[in-house]
């Protein structure tokens, strides 16, 4: 979508949500926000208003269905949304061990249930208008596991194949989805890391690359290219191929 006017964004409290809706940030724009921090969205909705956006900003948590519900209605109410971005997202690293069951289902709960929350909602009301535009974020880490982090893989790979389906049952609606997959991007997940990451971006030019690519609404939004290279070869060759390399890879502590 060329020139969305209310624009949804969650996880907007840091990263890339927070870059997100400050590039969008314009007057004759109106943003609702959620975030998980009251003083960093509060922060962010003032900055955001300083460059003449009407912004609506709530502490929420996606993995809540009937929160999320009520809070989209309501701004859906206010203004229809054009464009909801489903950016919430968490990580946790397993020390070298495997997952505990608690982390597990806590970080399936925000990357995969959050991010059905955050769209379900809407979609009825954008299939009665015959437009809108959703955006999940998926990840670089979607297309093979990694060693440490099977569920932030796992989910976000759920993620980005539920997306890719979606579209298409979508697309006859007038609705476009664009799944987005992010390599290296810092933020608030990316400092726990401490291994080189390889072209690691910035949040502020990797979300005007996100804007500027979902006006034509692609069905996939993959960056930086070369860690894109790697990562489908990866998810492409035999596991017995790569299985024993990625033993060796350094794992999110």
């Amino acid at each position: 979508m060329r020139n969305p006017a209310h624009i949804m964004i969650t996880g907007a409290s840091s990263g890339i949500g927070e870059a997100l809706a400050l590039d969008y940030a314009g007057p004759g724009i109106r943003l609702s926000l959620t975030g998980r921090d009251a003083g960093r969205l509060a922060s962010v909705a003032d900055a955001c208003r300083a460059k003449g956006a009407l912004v609506t900003a709530d502490v929420l948590n996606v993995a809540s269905q009937s929160a999320m519900a009520d809070w989209l209605a309501a701004r859906d109410g206010e203004a229809p949304i054009d464009l909801a971005i489903a950016n919430a997202g968490i990580s946790a690293g397993s020390g070298g061990a495997v997952e505990s069951a608690e982390q597990s289902r806590e970080i399936f709960a925000v990357n995969l249930d959050g991010v059905l929350n955050s769209i379900h909602p809407l979609i009825p009301a954008m299939t009665a208008r015959g437009r809108g535009q959703i955006a999940l974020m998926a990840s670089l880490a979607s297309f093979r596991g990694l060693p440490g982090a099977a569920s932030y893989c796992g989910s976000k790979a759920a993620v980005r194949v539920y997306g890719e389906a979606l579209r298409l049952d979508l697309a006859p609606q007038g609705i476009g989805v664009t799944v987005i997959c992010p390599g290296f991007v810092v933020s608030r997940i990316t400092a726990k890391n401490r291994f080189p990451m390889p072209f690691l971006m910035q949040a502020a030019p990797a979300a005007r690359l996100i804007r500027q690519r979902l006006t034509h609404n692609p069905a996939r939004i993959a960056f930086p290219w070369p860690t894109y290279a790697v990562s489908w070869l990866l998810g492409v060759l035999p596991p017995g191929l790569v299985d024993g390399v990625l033993m060796r890879a350094p794992r999110k502590g």
